[in-house]
């Protein structure tokens, strides 16, 4: 098994003032995969080359409604009612 923590992180997951990794703040709030994604997509954003502040944004976004697609299938069938 690989040992993910030792892994050096890219410059633009890494914060600048407290050095902070995207990684390591999605794991400390525990997040869904989706949501994780989305807030790495937003702490890199405009830091990778070759992708924009909006491109990085727009990324999130797309993320977030996948998150919300998969929390409004896993709402309609905790609840017990029949699917419509």
């Amino acid at each position: 098994m690989k040992d993910y923590k030792k892994t050096p992180q890219p410059h633009y997951y890494t914060g600048k003032l407290y050095g902070y990794s995207a990684k390591d703040i999605v794991d400390d709030f525990d997040l869904s995969a989706w949501t994780s994604q989305a807030v790495q997509y937003i702490l890199r954003a405009g830091n990778k080359e070759g992708s924009s502040s909006e491109q990085d944004i727009q990324k999130a976004i797309n993320v977030l409604h996948f998150e919300l697609d998969r929390l409004h299938e896993k709402s309609k069938t905790r609840t017990g009612q029949l699917v419509e």
